[in-house]
């Protein structure tokens, strides 16, 4: 049996929020959808179900906790890196 796909996204602009907000959230279609937004916008994915399960718990609009800022400023950062590496 196939898991149930779950996605979350988040945002950060440190001129509005003091932390990353969820701005999107969902299980099997929705988060499917999501999922391929975050890929049409070359929006890189990170896989992560046990954060996902956490995250998916929060409310849209709703700033991380602050238990869980340095895990999302490590995956933040992986995230960075990279880009940095694709681009030309």
């Amino acid at each position: 049996m196939k898991k149930e796909q779950k996605a979350v996204a988040l945002q950060y602009d440190a001129q509005i929020n003091n932390a990353p907000t969820v701005i999107a959230k969902g299980k099997g279609r929705l988060a499917e959808k999501i999922i391929e937004m975050a890929e049409q916008k070359k929006i890189h994915i990170h896989h992560d179900e046990s954060l996902a399960n956490i995250l998916l718990q929060l409310d849209i609009l709703e700033e991380i906790p602050s238990e869980l800022y340095q895990i999302i400023a490590q995956v933040f950062m992986f995230i960075y890196e990279l880009d940095q590496k694709n681009k030309p």
